[in-house]
């Protein structure tokens, strides 16, 4: 059973339009005036169906919706503050209650407000770990860090 909407005008569509779907569509929004599409759905679309949804005076446009809409969270600031103050990722996650990966996103969208190096880790405390002969799993088990990690910090030149 199709529920009908009569308020709305225009739709977001993220797949090519079929005459099966195209009539769901005029069943569930008889005042549709506007279907929008990605570029790349609109160049897929047969223009026998464009030509005859413009018979039925509904256009359809080109639109990109690419993803969340990047709205601040309530906890940026403190983040930003706790980040300048030298408190490190993992840190600053426990103290907010998110995740570690959060926290290093958050940090680079707003690299131009922080002036703090936001590296996930100290790689001058590997180097030195390495110099001073402990072996890069034993660096690993220590920090608490991927094995990849380490081997990647120690053969960056």
């Amino acid at each position: 059973m199709i529920v009908m909407d009569e308020d709305v005008t225009t739709i977001h569509i993220t797949e090519v339009p079929s005459s099966f779907m195209i009539m769901n569509l005029l069943e569930k929004y008889p005042n549709l005036e506007k279907i929008t599409c990605s570029p790349s759905i609109y160049g897929r679309t047969s223009p026998t169906y464009i030509n005859a949804l413009k018979e039925l005076d509904i256009e359809i446009e080109k639109e990109y919706h690419w993803g969340a809409s990047k709205k601040p969270c309530d906890y940026e600031d403190e983040l930003l503050e706790l980040a300048s103050e030298g408190y490190k990722a993992r840190e600053i996650a426990e103290i907010l209650d998110i995740t570690v990966n959060r926290v290093y996103y958050l940090l680079r969208r707003n690299k131009t407000k922080l002036n703090t190096n936001t590296k996930k880790y100290d790689y001058d405390e590997i180097e030195s770990l390495s110099k001073s002969g402990m072996k890069p799993k034993e660096i690993s088990e220590k920090l608490d860090i991927p094995l990849r990690s380490v081997y990647y910090i120690l053969n960056k030149k």
